[in-house]
This record gives structure tokens, C-alpha cells and sequence, in this order.
């Protein structure tokens, strides 16, 4: 590129002359961003993520393959193992530093050559412009170069001693020049826009900005446009906050460094929360023909059913249209491009009524256990991912190919999962069908285009060229850049809460009329919401109290959300599909799930409010291996939590009397309820049929014919899993788990029924009378929906878990408490659920073939 400039020797002033910085080079350069492996024919695109989240083995104080990394010895204090996170911590943080640096460095490359022009007779920027571009990006890059300077050594030459508490401080005050950045953060956007649509010298600089890779790499620098590195410092001060959580949370707090860590955590939040309201991250608008804004009001990642097949689409609604799109495949260099699939302006945009759509023949939507499946294969594929991480032998190779077959498991789940039918029409031609997991996201959806229609909208169409202009615009408008799934997130630090979410859900005011009201409880899992419990109708009410009690799964969770109903009265509705929900959404509200605030063995109360209408409800946390331990029962005359070899003699009978009257009550009334066994009973009711059975009351017939018949399936579960140790036993485990890992059938099958010769006789009469039961339960598929795969995954985990020693012996994070051999245990289930009958009497009289040492 170059620009002539009368008085140059040679009569040309090569732009690339002046683009040799005397800036100080700064170390490791940018992120890659990691290439989305596009499942099912599409590509996703990452966006740059910051502080731990940046550590990619590119800095010399970095993991990897090739380096060795500090590793906790055994019997090494707390004390000893927090101050280490901190060195790992403070490695991310020198990463993420020298990333940062080498983008506002290649920033700043073109700001030298640009003013020499300026002084020309042919300028290619005005001073004053290239001030108000490049305004305080300067002194931002020298903060920041000081900072990494004075750190470096001290990560370099660590000891537990160092301190490192005075460096974050002093940067944490010199966080105001961030406030004037952001302030001119607007303006320095639309100036270098106009400029580059006024200059094409400038349009090409501002396109192909070079941004160095690591120190001592081969890797040939990254092309980055002006815009995106003009968001970088934005995008920076908005986490300052991050590491600070990460460093006090590894710092004890005797060290010198704690209280000065408290005190830039302090100074940091202050200054967010007085610049929140002034940051605009990004450009929201695009200018129409006619010069008016079109406004960008909401974006995501949906899935549409297209020719009979499920496609991820993005879809944009602006002001006036909404318009779906997929990313383009690129070539590795090029700039990803969406590709404009279908656009509806507002003015013809119809939502179908129930009566007016058409019944959804082609979704066939995929079976509970495949869904179950691939979610335990995706926890497997992260505990992988995190001992490869761990081992001093860790291939980055072999890493890259585990989170590269995640992404697919993640991809497959994302696109079906959902169910949840979201129709829209254009009244001048076709109708289009999204599926979603979720109807407080549908409600989102349909809200905010219902309230761009109260506005006077005109009809229109695009020109081909006005709609390839739109839509390239929505690669630098969207403000949802990744597709919800856990792999974009750092496997070390994944937010989120794993274990079990105990609701009460107890009442809500501020109804404008008595009718019947329900409410139901969504949580994020695995990236994307789904429905986990719902109360009972309450009727001809305007104040509805529930009082009702739920154990909600939590799977890296971090939200909770509620959305109160009002029935549909015409029940003609309400089969028009499987998945239709028609009744009239009143509220909807969302609560953060903050670890530090719901993990306590005390019930917290809360209210949330939504649409004039306040739901109250009170919520308490029990981690995964709290609910693991199988505490024996110390009052041994009941029947929960006490051996059930205890409680067969005390009864003198071969199975329990508790699980022989809930199996004869579910078979006698909810053979063919609708998820059965899976879908939750209220918390409330089990705990009454729990006590009952317990006093060994002589109203528990009267009990069991009244109670709704999820409570009485959720009592038969809890009964399992309050077992003091499962019904297979601690010691078989191991045995199961490799003989149903078999390959020769014949094997399997000597295995598979010596293991079960080798349980005492009251565990393996209930275990055939619990088998006979399900399979009874799963000859109803067509109308329960409830396959045995279905009823292996609702039990496997139940009938079978490993002992807490071999809990504490091989796992670390709660996510791998829980995952750990859960398709192993759904199989071992699911091997004798598919099996011929067994019979008590020829298991015994069979000649035993293999010891219990399998």
C-alpha cells in the first residue's frame, strides 16, 4: 500500500516504511481464535477470550508438551497448593498481558506513518482525526507494557514468597485513563467509518492491521481489522475483575498480598460500575437507503427445521426485518461471512395461530437416552481433556482432538435437543419453523417483535445489493458471536454449579383477575436451557400458594428461571403437537445462581419479579458428592437408609414392603402416565410418603391411592438411593462395570449372570421383581414414552454407584463425580433389561463359572 507525498526522494511513501514501530516489542502475541469444527455442513465462529481463558501454550511461562509445569507433591498444605494456583494463575495472566500488548502495538503501527502524512500536501488522515481514532490507545499500551515489564521477572524467578499485590494496585488505579477511552470509544468508531468510506488508502489499513504472533514462533502474524482492535480495550477493562477473583481466591489470607489484591478488587469494581452505563460495545445500527437507522435489536443462535432436517441459523432482528443467516465456510486467512438465507420485513411478519398451523409430521424428535448419552459422553471427554492437561506428558495434539470430538458431541446436542416449536409466517409467502429448548427464550423471541410491530412499519424489499450490504453488516453488528455450547469455555475455571438445586416454590401476587396459574422452573445445562419442573394448577385464584417443593439437577448451572402460566381453557388446543405449549405465559423472571450465595445448608429466601406479578420461593444447593454419601439411617425401625437385608427379615418377606405397594400403586394407575419415573414428583409429597413409610403408618394405602403418582414413582427412587450402600453393592461394582465392558457375548453373558448369582438374596429378589416391574413399564413405550433405554438412565446411576473410596481416589471435580461410568451404569441396567426373564430359582441351581474377581 502506498500513498504519494510530494518532497519524498523517490516520490512514493511506501505506508509499510513507516509501519516499523519503535514501540518495544511486547512477547506472545494474539490468540488464535480456535477453528470451530463445523458439524453438520457449517462453520462457527470463536471469538477471543481473555486472562485464563488465553493460555494456548504460547507463552514461555505456559504448559506445554514441551515444558514442564510445577505439580503438587504429595502431603503438600493448602496453604503450599493455594500459593501454587497463584503461580498458575499469574502464568495466564503474563499470557493474556503480552496478547494484549501485541494488539494495541499493531494498532498503534499505522499512527506514525499517518501523522508524516498529515503535514503533506496530500494527507491521508487530518491530525485532528487520527487524534479522536487513536485517542489515550497510547498511554493505555504504555500502562500495560510497564505492568508486564515489572511482572514477568517476578513469574520468572517465583518463589512463595514474592509478592506481586503493589503491581495490581498500582494498575488498578490507573484505570482512569480507561474512563476517557471509553467516553471517545463512539466517536473514534464513526470517525475511522467515515474515513474509510472517504479514503481508500485508510479503508485498506484499517482492513489488514498485522498482529504478531509469540516470541520465537514461526507463525506468520494475524490480519485484524482497526474495528476490532479499537473494541480490545473495552473488552479488557470490562474483565479487569476476573483475575483479581481468581488471585484473592489462591492468596491466603495472611499472605502481604491479600490485602492489597482486596483493595485493586475494590478500586476495579468502582470503576466498572461508574462506566457500565457509558459503554457501548459495539455498533448496533446500519444505515438504510434512505438514510434512516436500522437498528439491531436482538441476535442468536436457533434451530431451524428446513427440508426436513435440522439447520443452526443465526438470526438477526432489527428494527424493520428479521433476517436468518449461516456463516459461510472459509478459507483459512479470509474473514468469515454470513450468508443470508430468507428475510421477512416486520410489516408482513405473522405469528400462525394453533388452529392455522400445521401439525409438525416431520419433527421426530430424538430419544431421552440418546440426549442422556451423549451428555455423559461429553463429561467423559472433559475429565479426559482435564488429565491431559494435568499429565507432564499432556500431548496439546491429543488435547486438540478430544475438545475437537466435544465439539461435535456438543454441536449434535445442540442442534437435538430442542423441541419446542417457534413458528413465523410472511404473510406474502412462506412459514418458517424454529425449534427451541426453551419457551422463555420463545417468549423473548416473539415479545420483542411484537413490540417493534406497534410502530408504524411500511412495507418494503431489498435490492440484491442492499441485502448483500445487510447482511455483510451483521458480521460487525451481532452481539452473540459463539454458539451456547461449554467448550468455548476454559475447562479449569467452567462457572457454574454441579449437583442438586432445592426450590420452593410458594406463592405470587399481582394478578389482575382470579384464573388457574402454574408455574415452571428452567436451568441452563450444557449450554442451553431446558424446563425441569412445573407446579400443579392452582384454580380461580388472583394469590395462588403452591408450596411446593422441588430437586431440581444442576449441570454446570448458572441460572435459574421461572415463568408463571395461565391455562388454555380451550382443550381442543392442546394436542396440536407433542411438544405445543399453549397456555398464556403471564411473567417470566431469571435469578444468577451464585455459588458463593447458594452453597449453605440454610433455605434463602427470594422474590422474583416479572411483569407487575411477584413469585416468591426459597432455594438451597447440595453438592454431587453430598448427595453421593449414603448415610445409614440411625433410627433402624424404618425403612430408608437401612440395609435392606434388615429390613426384609424384620418384614419376613423377600422384598420390601415399601417397594412391592409403590411398584403395585404405579402399576395399578401410571403404567401409562407420560414420563413416568422421570419427570419429578413434588419434593413435599415424597417426603410425606418418606415419613409414612418410615412410621410404618396405617394410613399408607389410604396415602399411596390419593397421592399423584410421580410422588409415589419419586418415593420408589429415593428409597434406592437412600439405600446405605446401592442394590448391586460397593464391592460388585468394579465387576460390573468391567463385565459389561466384554466384548465376546458369550463371556458377557457367564459374567453378566454370575455377578448377579453373587448378590445376597434379599438384593437380588428386589433386583428382578424392580427388572420384571420396568420392563412391564417399557412394554407401554407407544404412550408412556418411556423406553428401557429411558428407564436404564433414570436407574443405572441409582442401582449403581461407585463406593465413596473409590470417589475420593480417582476423581477431582464434581463434574466427574457424577459422570464418571454413567453409561456404564446405564448399560449394566440396560444389558438385563434386554435380556430373556431371569429366574431367581435357575440363577441359583447354575454352575458358578467365574469368582467375584472378574
Amino acid at each position: 500500500m502506498t500513498c504519494t507525498v510530494p518532497g519524498c526522494p523517490t516520490g512514493v511513501l511506501e505506508i509499510g516504511d513507516f509501519m516499523e514501530s519503535t514501540l518495544p516489542p511486547a512477547g506472545p502475541g494474539m490468540e488464535e481464535e480456535d477453528e470451530a469444527i463445523s458439524f453438520l455442513d457449517r462453520v462457527l465462529e470463536d471469538e477471543d477470550v481473555f486472562y485464563l481463558d488465553d493460555v494456548e501454550c504460547q507463552s514461555p511461562t505456559s504448559p506445554n508438551e514441551n515444558s514442564t509445569f510445577p505439580t503438587s507433591p504429595k502431603g503438600e498444605s493448602e496453604s503450599d497448593k493455594g500459593l501454587l494456583m497463584r503461580k498458575l494463575v499469574l502464568s495466564g495472566v503474563l499470557a493474556s498481558e503480552e496478547i494484549y500488548i501485541n494488539q494495541l502495538e499493531a494498532l498503534l503501527l499505522p499512527m506514525k506513518p499517518l501523522k508524516a502524512t498529515a503535514s503533506t500536501s496530500q494527507p491521508v488522515l487530518t491530525l485532528q482525526q487520527i487524534n479522536d481514532i487513536f485517542y489515550k490507545i497510547e498511554d493505555i499500551y504504555q500502562m500495560h507494557k510497564d505492568f508486564y515489564d515489572k511482572l514477568c521477572p517476578i513469574v520468572q524467578q517465583w518463589d512463595n514468597k514474592t509478592t506481586v499485590g503493589h503491581l495490581f494496585q498500582k494498575l488498578a488505579t490507573q484505570l482512569g485513563v480507561y474512563k476517557a477511552f471509553v467516553d471517545n470509544y463512539k466517536f473514534a468508531l464513526e470517525t475511522a467509518e467515515k474515513c474509510s468510506q472517504c479514503n481508500v488508502q485508510f479503508f485498506k489499513i484499517s482492513e489488514d492491521l498485522k498482529v504478531k504472533g509469540p516470541k520465537d514462533s514461526k507463525e506468520q502474524p494475524q490480519s485484524v481489522t482497526m474495528e476490532a482492535l479499537l473494541y480490545k480495550p473495552i473488552d479488557r477493562v470490562t474483565r479487569s475483575t476476573l483475575v483479581l477473583h481468581d488471585l484473592l481466591k489462591h492468596t491466603p489470607t495472611d499472605h502481604p498480598d491479600y490485602p492489597l489484591l482486596q483493595d485493586a478488587l475494590r478500586i476495579s469494581q468502582n470503576f466498572l460500575s461508574s462506566i457500565n452505563e457509558d459503554i457501548d460495545p459495539r455498533r448496533t445500527a446500519v444505515t438504510t437507503p434512505k438514510g434512516e437507522p436500522r437498528q439491531l435489536v436482538k441476535d442468536g443462535f436457533l434451530v431451524e427445521l428446513s427440508e426436513n432436517s435440522r439447520k443452526l441459523r443465526h438470526l438477526f432482528l432489527f428494527t424493520d426485518l428479521l433476517l436468518c443467516a449461516k456463516l459461510k465456510k472459509t478459507t483459512v486467512g479470509k474473514h468469515q461471512q454470513y450468508d443470508c438465507k430468507w428475510y421477512i420485513p416486520l410489516a408482513d411478519l405473522v405469528f400462525p395461530s394453533l388452529e392455522e398451523s400445521e401439525p409438525i409430521h416431520q419433527l421426530h424428535a430424538t430419544p431421552d437416552y440418546e440426549i442422556e448419552e451423549m451428555k455423559a459422553k461429553i463429561s467423559v471427554l472433559k475429565s479426559e481433556i482435564q488429565k491431559e492437561k494435568k499429565s507432564n506428558k499432556g500431548s496439546s495434539r491429543a488435547i486438540e482432538r478430544l475438545k475437537k470430538k466435544m465439539f461435535e458431541y456438543e454441536s449434535w446436542l445442540l442442534l437435538y435437543s430442542p423441541t419446542i416449536p417457534f413458528r413465523i409466517h410472511n404473510k406474502n409467502g412462506k412459514s418458517y419453523l424454529f425449534l427451541l429448548s426453551s419457551d422463555y427464550e420463545r417468549s423473548e423471541w416473539r415479545e420483542a417483535i411484537q413490540k417493534l410491530q406497534k410502530k408504524d412499519l411500511q412495507a418494503l424489499a431489498l435490492s440484491p445489493f442492499e441485502l448483500q450490504v445487510l447482511t455483510a453488516s451483521c458480521f460487525k453488528l451481532r452481539t452473540v458471536h459463539n454458539v451456547p455450547i461449554i467448550s468455548h469455555k476454559d475447562d479449569d475455571e467452567s462457572p457454574g454449579l454441579y449437583g442438586f438445586l432445592h426450590v420452593i416454590v410458594k406463592s405470587a401476587k399481582g394478578f389482575s383477575h382470579s384464573s388457574n396459574f402454574y408455574c415452571t422452573l428452567e436451568v441452563d445445562s450444557f449450554g442451553y436451557f431446558v424446563s425441569k419442573a412445573k407446579t400443579r394448577v392452582f384454580r380461580d385464584t388472583s394469590e395462588p400458594e403452591w408450596n411446593e417443593e422441588f430437586e431440581i439437577e444442576l449441570e454446570g448451572s448458572q441460572c435459574l428461571r421461572i415463568l408463571c402460566y395461565e391455562t388454555c381453557y380451550d382443550k381442543s388446543k392442546l394436542n396440536k403437537d407433542n411438544n405445543e405449549i399453549v397456555d398464556k405465559i403471564m411473567g417470566k423472571g431469571q435469578i444468577q445462581l451464585d455459588p458463593q450465595g447458594v452453597q449453605s445448608k440454610n433455605w434463602h429466601d427470594d422474590v422474583i419479579e416479572m411483569n407487575g406479578i411477584k413469585v416468591e420461593f426459597s432455594m438451597k444447593f447440595s453438592s454431587r458428592d453430598m448427595s453421593l454419601k449414603r448415610t445409614p439411617s440411625k433410627k433402624q425401625t424404618g425403612v430408608f437408609g437401612v440395609k435392606i437385608s434388615v429390613v426384609t427379615k424384620r418384614e419376613r418377606s423377600k422384598v420390601p414392603y415399601i417397594v412391592r405397594q409403590c411398584i403395585e400403586e404405579v402399576e395399578k394407575r401410571g403404567i401409562e402416565e407420560v414420563g413416568i419415573y422421570r419427570i419429578s414428583g413434588v419434593a413435599t409429597d415424597i417426603q410425606a410418603l418418606k415419613a409414612a413409610f418410615d412410621a410404618n403408618s396405617k394410613d399408607i394405602l389410604m396415602m399411596l391411592s390419593d397421592m399423584d403418582i410421580n410422588a409415589i414413582a419419586g418415593t420408589l427412587k429415593l428409597y434406592f438411593r437412600e439405600l446405605p450402600e446401592p442394590l448391586l453393592t460397593d464391592r460388585l461394582y468394579l465387576a460390573f462395570m468391567e463385565g459389561i465392558a466384554l466384548s465376546d457375548p458369550a463371556a458377557k453373558e457367564n459374567c453378566m449372570m454370575h455377578l448377579l448369582r453373587s448378590l445376597p438374596d434379599p438384593n437380588l429378589i428386589t433386583f428382578l421383581f424392580l427388572l420384571h416391574h420396568l420392563k412391564k413399564v417399557a412394554e407401554n413405550e407407544p404412550i408412556n414414552k418411556m423406553s428401557l433405554h429411558n428407564l436404564a438412565t433414570v436407574f443405572g446411576p441409582t442401582l449403581l454407584r461407585p463406593s465413596e473410596v473409590e470417589i475420593k481416589g480417582h476423581m477431582n471435580l464434581a463434574s466427574d463425580i457424577w459422570s464418571h461410568d454413567v453409561m456404564a451404569q446405564v448399560q449394566v441396567l440396560l444389558y438385563y433389561l434386554q435380556h430373556p426373564p431371569i429366574s431367581f430359582s435357575e440363577l441359583k441351581r447354575s454352575t458358578l463359572y467365574y469368582s467375584t474377581d472378574v
